[in-house]
């Protein structure tokens, strides 16, 4: 695709030139500054000034002053110049023989010896760019001979040239350029590079020379360009390796030139100008008997045979903004990085930023959000650039204003969509994934209030899940902009979560109640009276909680309730009601008093006897209430009375004698009752109740098992014994007392019997045995009878072994006493009981095996904690 990278621009006209001779054609020509010289047919060399001259209009132009020509004599065309600006010399080939002329006088120099400084017999030769010589007042050259297949290098003085080297080349070189110790040579066949320090050299492509005309260019630092067929400009370095894609130029090219970042070549009828970046044809320039084209210090030049051209680029800059303004993105870039080299560094990444920013907007026009995404980021788009693009997104009192000049065409993306309202919707969507995606980076520095308030809009217009994130999480959403939009979109909700976000509870509060009540319409949440509830519960501030706790009761106490019992609990006591205060103010509220006592009692473990005792009477007026209803609902009364049972067992703060006398006349309390007396320590009449009136057994084993809970051992023994005793009471009449006789009698016997057989280690078997009737048979009692005799048999030996290991104890503490009153045991102040590390104030101790002396009652404790003294101690439950 074409840009307009070129100028052609007249340089020195046929007439300035020649005059009226027709005859006189152009041979060559060399650019100096402003100096320009051209070779012509008839052996005169003619210097000119070019001066260069910009309009009004910015259009750049040439003013050319002849200042000097000069005939050679040789009455041969010259057919080469180079200028060697340090020496203030031109080399000229004319007649097969280079020779020195002066810049200023076109007069040839003579040499130090008297001679004219020449080399003869020469067919073409190159001045090298990057001399290997570090004298700055010497030139290096190339020389072609025009008799022998060698390349010579001469030193060049002011006065003089010296042969420093001869190279030998496998066939006769025709063209010639020289870049350090590296010769780039187009020979009868094919094009070579050659090391002429080291003579190595690697051979690069063949070509036709009867179809083309060699060219040989060096364009940078060991790196050449050349013709290759097929109609290919090929690019080498001085490895022979190309690191460039080709050209596709005309196949009767006869001159190159590099003007980066354009291959700027020229053939019959045509100046093609082509980009090293991407390898297309830019331009095209229509120039007939083209002749010359060269470059000189990054100025183009061209020749026909009767004038003289200057190719002028345009700025890099226009001819970005060019192919921008043609949507040619892509090719764009490539030209911005490849002005990289042409640019100071400070220049370049001002305008790479702004050329990035361009193409974004560019491809966002075209809905290509993936690529204007990445230019965006690339280019450091204030992304305020982008959401101006929205209607009213960004604030008001926002100061932000477009870049000057303007990154894009757009007024806003009304004028972009043209009225396409899918269009409009995925514009949308993707500033919304953009702003989500940089709020949080350094690109919304110094625009975070921005940002977020314009995201907030498009989340709320846009019906988006994330708008409740954007609200619970960090955010700087601007409050006077924002709650406007909210409502406007009903989003009462999230208004509510701004609100609270800005410390304005109590706002959010009367906005959520409303949308409870109905009052206004928003379907966010469907649970908002439960978030009410949990927000109040959380809440530091206790007049905002009274505000709104009648509200919240009354609407459902159980629910309402939750704002005083799921109160994190805190070290302090601020942000903590009194509990006597809610309790008050729960008074008429039953339902959430009980299940705040449950919350206080239960879970928190208050230990205060008038909440315990409250929470109490509650579950008893509770069953009382089930028990007067008729008929009794049997399940509710069921759960009701393991609540209170539950509590009864559990604490030990309750008021009993004022429950006790409040279940006096509940018959079917009984269980209540048992276990009301044992928190009296009656368990005679507990277990009185529980076998005689209830006639619960099971209930009664239980009793005892609960009631000897984390006791002694033998405070639960009593108790069991005291369960037997009650089973087997003798007060009973005798009749009634004949195992499986019948009767209430044979109930408890049998109750008894299965208590010996259950919980047999827990009685004392030789009480047991005195307790039982006579007539009792020997079978029912099978299963307790073995457990004890096993159980006195295991304890009898224990005692045995446990006796034996304290003499064989004794006897070694005997044995080891003697052996110390051999030698004495020293006891001073400094000196430490191995026992309980503290020293000696008395001279009385007692000496442990190994004459390790200790403290008195240090080695007392020692023995009472023995596994052998416990062990005697509590052997004697055996018969």
């Amino acid at each position: 695709m074409s840009v307009k990278a070129f100028e052609l621009v007249p340089a020195v006209e046929r007439e300035l030139l020649m005059g009226e001779k027709a005859r006189i054609n152009i041979e060559c020509i060399e650019c100096c500054g402003k100096h320009l010289y051209v070779g012509t047919n008839d052996c005169f060399i003619h210097h000119f000034l070019l001066d260069e001259v910009t309009s009004g209009k910015g259009k750049l132009t040439y003013s050319a002053q002849k200042l000097l020509h000069k005939y050679l004599g040789l009455k041969k065309p010259v057919a080469e110049l180079r200028a060697a600006s340090a020496l203030e010399r031109l080399i000229v080939l004319c007649d097969g023989t280079v020779f020195l002329v002066d810049m200023v006088t076109l007069e040839t120099v003579p040499s130090a010896a008297g001679g004219g400084a020449k080399i003869k017999g020469v067919a073409a030769f190159c001045v090298n760019e990057n001399p290997v010589n570090g004298d700055p007042f010497c030139v290096e050259m190339g020389v072609i001979s025009a008799k022998r297949r060698t390349v010579q290098i001469y030193m060049v003085y002011e006065d003089r040239v010296q042969l420093v080297k001869e190279v030998a080349t496998p066939e006769q070189p025709c063209a010639v350029s020289l870049d350090g110790y590296f010769l780039c040579l187009a020979l009868a066949t094919q094009y070579m590079i050659l090391n002429y320090s080291t003579g190595s050299s690697q051979d690069l492509f063949p070509y036709d020379r009867e179809e083309k005309r060699p060219i040989v260019k060096r364009i940078g630092r060991e790196e050449f360009l050349l013709a290759a067929p097929g109609g290919l400009g090929m690019f080498a370095n001085a490895e022979g390796v190309s690191q460039r894609a080709p050209v596709n130029w005309s196949e009767s090219v006869i001159g190159a030139a590099v003007c980066f970042p354009y291959v700027v070549a020229l053939d019959e009828g045509f100046i093609t100008v082509h980009s090293m970046l991407d390898q297309q044809l830019k331009q095209t320039l229509a120039f007939r008997d083209g002749y010359i084209l060269q470059d000189f210090e990054g100025k183009v030049v061209l020749a026909s045979t009767k004038a003289v051209y200057v190719l002028v680029p345009l700025p890099l800059e226009r001819q970005i903004q060019d192919l921008l303004a043609s949507h040619r993105v892509e090719e764009a870039l490539i030209l911005t990085e490849g002005a990289q080299r042409n640019i100071p560094k400070d220049k370049f990444q001002i305008l790479q930023k702004r050329i990035l920013q361009q193409a974004g907007f560019i491809q966002f026009g075209e809905l290509q959000f993936l690529e204007a995404k990445e230019h965006f980021r690339k280019g450091h788009l204030d992304v305020r650039e982008l959401i101006s693009l929205y209607p009213l997104l960004l604030p008001a009192s926002s100061s932000f204003t477009r870049c000057h000049p303007p990154l894009h065409e757009f007024a806003d993306l009304n004028h972009l969509a043209q009225g396409d309202q899918e269009k409009v919707q995925r514009c949308k969507r993707f500033l919304i994934t953009y702003l989500g995606e940089v709020r949080s980076t350094e690109v919304a520095n110094g625009c975070r209030e921005d940002v977020d308030t314009a995201l907030l809009k498009l989340y709320a217009e846009q019906d988006h899940e994330s708008l409740l994130d954007l609200l619970a999480s960090e955010n700087s959403c601007l409050l006077a902009d924002s709650a406007p939009w909210l409502e406007k979109h009903h989003k009462y909700f999230a208004l509510g979560l701004l609100y609270q976000y800005h410390s304005q509870d109590d706002a959010a509060l009367k906005l959520w109640v409303r949308v409870v009540d109905g009052d206004l319409q928003d379907s966010t949440r469907a649970d908002l009276y439960e978030y009410i509830v949990d927000f109040l519960s959380f809440s530091p501030n206790l007049d905002l909680v009274w505000k709104y706790a009648d509200w919240a009761l009354r609407k459902d106490p159980t629910i309402g309730v939750q704002m005083f019992t799921k109160r994190p609990v805190s070290k302090g006591q601020s942000g903590q009601p009194n509990p006597d205060d809610v309790i008050t103010y729960l008074g008429k509220h039953s339902q959430a008093l009980l299940l705040y006592l449950e919350n206080l009692v239960l879970e928190r473990r208050t230990q205060k006897e008038k909440f315990h005792t409250h929470l109490a009477v509650l579950y008893l007026e509770t069953v009382l209430s089930l028990l007067s209803q008729s008929p009794t609902p049997e399940e509710r009364l069921a759960k009701a009375r393991q609540k209170l049972q539950a509590l009864l067992r559990e604490s030990s703060l309750y008021r009993v004698q004022l429950l006790l006398g409040k279940v006096e006349g509940a018959d079917r309390l009984l269980l209540e009752r048992a276990t009301l007396h044992g928190k009296l320590e009656e368990h005679e009449k507990a277990l009185h109740l529980l076998v005689h009136q209830l006639k619960d057994f099971p209930s009664a084993e239980a009793y005892c098992v609960w009631a000897s809970s984390s006791r002694e051992p033998a405070y639960q023994q009593r108790l069991f014994h005291l369960l037997l005793g009650v089973y087997l009471d003798p007060d009973l009449p005798a009749t009634a007392r004949v195992a499986g006789g019948g009767g209430d009698r044979g109930d408890l016997e049998m109750a008894a019997v299965d208590l010996l057989n259950k919980h047999g280690e827990v009685f004392d078997a030789v009480r047991v045995l005195s307790m039982l009737p006579e007539g009792w048979s020997l079978q029912l009692l099978k299963p307790f009878l073995g457990r004890a005799v096993r159980a006195s048999m295991h304890s009898c030996r224990t005692s045995r072994v446990a006796l034996g290991l304290a003499r064989s104890e004794n006897l070694q503490i005997q044995h080891d006493h003697l052996k110390q009153r051999r030698s004495p045991i020293v006891v001073s102040e400094k000196k430490g009981c191995h026992l309980c590390h503290n020293t000696f104030s008395e001279p009385d101790m007692v000496c442990l095996p190994g004459g390790v002396p200790v403290h008195t009652h240090c080695a007392a404790q020692r023995i009472i904690d023995s596994p052998t003294k416990r062990q005697l101690t509590n052997s004697n439950n055996h018969t």
